[in-house]
């Protein structure tokens, strides 16, 4: 049953993720998190995560912007490595409340920063946010909430933006999976649990492209709100447990 619920979930968490850019471990880390628990769920969701991404860069290769992914990939990577330090010294109980605050902060942080529309990132801006979101990634799994509008920011929209904001998390998480592999946390059941969760996240993915036009800019800031609320909630009420 735990599997099938991952399956239903990664499928639906995919598609999300393939239409507004982020969501899937929105969705999915509460569910990781009471299966397995948040130490082990945290690389489990950088797998599915790498393959996730890797369906978007797919499915909208020719648009990737590679100048921007370069710019953001070149501090966001070792921002990772330590990122992924800092997690594995915390007691569960503390990455658990982290995931929980991060997500319910990352509310009015989404907005605050959508409202700049006026102001127009450059590829030094990427490079600086990347080494600070690079390391809040290593700890809290995902920070597509930010990524979204200074990908947005730079002036990327639609494919071009799906794709570049993916290829340049593919080394980010990349670089999280090597990290939890040279410190002794990638176990064969870990890393079983990743691919199952990811296939069904890559899945659901390559079924978004479809309806990426149809999604106003509205609809895209509430649905996002709403997961990051949600998850968050979740999991400062498992970690109070």
């Amino acid at each position: 049953m735990g599997y099938l619920l991952i399956l239903g979930v990664g499928l639906l968490a995919g598609l999300l993720s393939g239409v507004v850019g982020t969501g899937s471990s929105m969705l999915l880390m509460p569910v990781l998190v009471i299966l397995y628990g948040p130490r082990a769920a945290v690389p489990i969701m950088a797998i599915a995560a790498i393959m996730g991404n890797l369906g978007k860069v797919l499915s909208w290769w020719r648009q990737i912007d590679w100048k921007a992914c370069a710019a953001y990939c070149v501090t966001a990577i070792p921002g990772a490595m330590l990122g992924v330090r800092t997690l594995l010294s915390l007691p569960p109980r503390a990455v658990d409340v982290a995931l929980g605050l991060f997500f319910v902060a990352m509310v009015p942080a989404r907005r605050w920063l959508s409202r700049r529309e006026s102001f127009r990132f450059t590829l030094l801006h990427l490079a600086l946010i990347g080494g600070v979101v690079g390391f809040l990634t290593g700890i809290v799994v995902s920070t597509g909430p930010i990524t979204v509008p200074v990908f947005v920011g730079y002036g990327l929209v639609k494919g071009a933006f799906l794709a570049t904001e993916a290829a340049a998390s593919l080394g980010v998480y990349g670089t999280k999976v090597a990290v939890f592999e040279q410190f002794g946390a990638l176990s064969t059941r870990i890393v079983a649990n990743g691919l199952i969760t990811g296939t069904s996240v890559m899945l659901g993915t390559f079924g978004a492209r479809r309806i990426v036009a149809r999604m106003s800019a509205h609809h895209f800031k509430v649905v996002v709100d709403g997961l990051m609320l949600a998850s968050g909630l979740s999991l400062l009420f498992a970690a109070s447990r």
